[in-house]
């Protein structure tokens, strides 16, 4: 029997460098991980670094794949999680909207899987009332988050708007593999 695929959707905030330790502690739970980047993601990290972790190729564009079939349903349908990490104000705006713009949107459009979204950005951005109406339409389709916390942010201020901790996030990606079976 193969390990469950978790998709991690990796964006263009600092956070992204916590991503890297998510991917790792999801691989070492025994899931096979594959890795999405946005352009904005990659800004911040390399794909390299989530090649070396996941031990599969990291998705940048739709265009560069060498199979039949296209990366976005490929990599969908095999898809047990989809979880993005962080996800920055941007990409909730284009999920809420059905846009398809980047790898990591088209794969969301075309996945049945469940998906579990990890905020971190500006605390001002994400109390926003736009961004609060994006992850109630979210919400409303099904799709679960997990957090943003309190805390220093990268900007300098205070509050709501990091990362909730990779070793919480992997336990509730688990719990939700789990609950398929």
């Amino acid at each position: 029997m193969s390990a469950p695929v978790v998709i991690v959707g990796v964006t263009g905030s600092i956070a992204a460098y916590k991503a890297a330790d998510l991917v790792s502690k999801l691989g070492k739970r025994g899931f096979e991980v594959h890795v999405v980047m946005t352009h904005g993601a990659q800004e911040f990290v390399t794909p390299l670094t989530f090649q070396t972790l996941s031990k599969n190729a990291v998705v940048t564009s739709v265009f560069e794949n060498g199979e039949w079939k296209p990366t976005h349903i490929a990599l969908a349908d095999r898809a047990a999680l989809l979880l993005i990490a962080p996800a920055t104000a941007n990409i909730l705006a284009e999920l809420a909207h059905g846009l398809a713009g980047n790898s990591l949107c088209e794969i969301a459009l075309a996945t049945l899987a469940p998906v579990l979204i990890a905020p971190a950005m500006n605390g001002k951005m994400w109390q926003h009332a736009a961004t609060q109406q994006n992850v109630a339409l979210l919400k409303s389709r099904g799709v679960e988050f997990i957090g943003p916390e309190e805390g220093i942010l990268a900007c300098g201020y205070e509050g709501l708007g990091r990362l909730w901790s990779t070793a919480d996030i992997v336990e509730r990606a688990a719990q939700i593999i789990a609950a398929q079976k």
